[in-house]
């Protein structure tokens, strides 16, 4: 029977995307354009307005003029002298207001007027100043404007203006089309500016860091993908500096990675042989065994756990090149017998570099057996090649370990009298192949005992560091208590 189909799934629709230049710098040059034009064309309407108050107040001054000339010549005037008054003016008709309230028409005819449209000088609020322009650039051409304003030179109210709409409507267009053209330059000019000031200061810098990224990628190993810096002390510098400290630690990353990668191939290869070669020691070992020497049953214990160690520390840096560490098997365990297994471990001894174990023989602490020797002796070790390497050194050197509980926290501290570590040592302490300070080291050892000791839920940090010495605190989860002593059977009396 043949599978039914399935339903098809349902489409999105496709959306129309408005086309937008994919650069940076295309990107700037049209935004500049036009908030620059936008900035240019916010002065056109009060440009507009204050040239239309103008010209109105010119016709008003005018008018008020030739209304004074026509009350000084009271009865002289004719009608052909009123009309080369008002053609003078550029009006059409003057009147007045007395205060009494009385209005009266000074110059002008009777003929009506068309489509009139008002415009108060004397009180006008910002938006009806502002859309007055427009007003007059929208009109009819055979309207008239009517024009109320205070008197300078009259002792009325106000004085009533009717001027032709056409001629302020011309001189409105004419001086509109100029005023384009000046936004127009001005601001292509200061957009310009703009651009390439925002290209020199912003794009470029952006492209060469976006180039450096990109050849980064592509080849982390090629010295060109270097970022240069600037030494600028803004946004850019600091990106400038951030990504070359980025470039950096993914170099010394890779670097480790490599290593890693390369330590894994060389142990998966030797491992095997080298399994071989435990087995042939241990073979040897249980022969030893079989002689009955004291001095060989002393010492083959000690050699019997060296062998098993080795054979699985070469598993263990195997699974470290494969970052698969195991997880611990924690478990409640005496400490002192774990600080003298590892300082033996170590190579500490009286004669040279020594333990002092500041533990009560029943203090314990929760951990993996196996894993915590490998801390103990890794940090150990280090002390005692960091004491032994000390030039000049005067007295024996010592690694002093103390426990104390917190909070349900196991803190051992293992405190050294050496020289303590360097400002370059403890800036990559814990980093694979990066933290050693000592000619020679891999720098392994200490990575190795913190990763062991965060499986653990713990963590490892330094506590201290100086001439007089380094301590590290190793932090476990749990806080056994200490071993109760055994109770001793009583003895049985005799004859029982």
């Amino acid at each position: 029977m043949a599978d039914a189909p399935s339903p098809k799934e349902p489409t999105r629709p496709h959306r129309r995307r408005f086309y937008w230049p994919g650069g940076l710098s295309a990107r700037l040059l049209i935004l500049t354009a036009l908030f620059v034009a936008f900035g240019g064309l916010l002065v056109v309407p009060p440009a507009l307005a204050a040239f239309e108050e103008q010209w109105l107040l010119e016709r008003v001054r005018a008018a008020e003029m030739a209304a004074l000339a026509a009350d000084v010549a009271r009865g002289q005037v004719t009608v052909q002298h009123r009309t080369q008054l008002l053609r003078a003016a550029g009006i059409e008709r003057v009147a007045t207001q007395d205060p009494d309230g009385v209005r009266r028409l000074v110059l002008g005819g009777g003929r009506a007027l068309e489509n009139p449209y008002l415009v108060d000088l004397r009180e006008q609020a910002v938006g009806s100043w502002l859309a007055a322009p427009f007003q007059t650039l929208t009109a009819p051409q055979d309207a008239s404007v009517r024009v109320l304003a205070e008197p300078r030179q009259m002792q009325v109210d106000f004085i009533e203006v009717v001027a032709p709409h056409a001629a302020l409507k011309a001189e409105l267009q004419n001086y509109l089309g100029r005023l384009l053209l000046i936004v127009l330059f001005v601001s292509g000019t200061a957009g310009v500016f703009v651009y390439f000031t925002l290209n020199f200061f912003l794009v470029r810098p952006m492209q060469r860091i976006t180039r450096a990224m990109e050849r980064f990628r592509a080849d982390p190993e090629d010295p060109a993908a270097h970022v240069e810096l600037s030494g600028r002390r803004d946004e850019i510098g600091r990106a400038e500096a951030e990504l070359d400290r980025m470039q950096a630690d993914l170099r010394a990353a890779l670097n480790s990675r490599a290593r890693l990668a390369a330590l894994g191939e060389a142990v998966a290869k030797i491992n095997h042989d080298l399994r071989n070669m435990l087995t042939s020691a241990q073979i040897a070992s249980e022969r030893l065994a079989a002689l009955d020497d004291p001095k060989v049953s002393q010492a083959l214990p000690r050699l019997e756990r060296a062998l098993d160690r080795a054979v699985k520390l070469a598993s263990d840096v195997l699974t470290y090149g494969k970052t698969e560490e195991p997880a611990p098997d924690a478990r409640p365990l005496a400490l002192l017998p774990a600080l003298e297994t590892a300082a033996e471990d170590a190579r500490l001894s009286d004669q040279g570099v020594r333990l002092v174990a500041e533990v009560d023989p029943a203090d314990q602490v929760r951990a993996d057996p196996d894993q915590l020797h490998r801390i103990l002796v890794n940090l150990m070790r280090n002390a005692r090649e960091a004491i032994e390497a000390q030039e000049g050194r005067k007295g024996p050197g010592h690694v002093r370990v103390s426990l104390a509980e917190a909070e349900g926290i196991s803190r051992v501290r293992l405190a050294d009298n050496g020289p303590g570590l360097s400002e370059r040592a403890r800036t990559r302490l814990f980093e694979p192949f990066a933290g050693s300070s000592r000619p020679g080291g891999a720098g392994l050892g200490l990575a190795i005992a913190r990763e062991l000791a965060e499986k653990h839920g713990g963590a490892l940090t330094l506590a201290e560091t100086g001439p007089a010495g380094t301590t590290f605190e190793l932090q476990l989860p749990g806080a056994p208590g200490r071993l109760r002593p055994r109770r001793r059977a009583p003895a049985k009396a005799k004859g029982e």
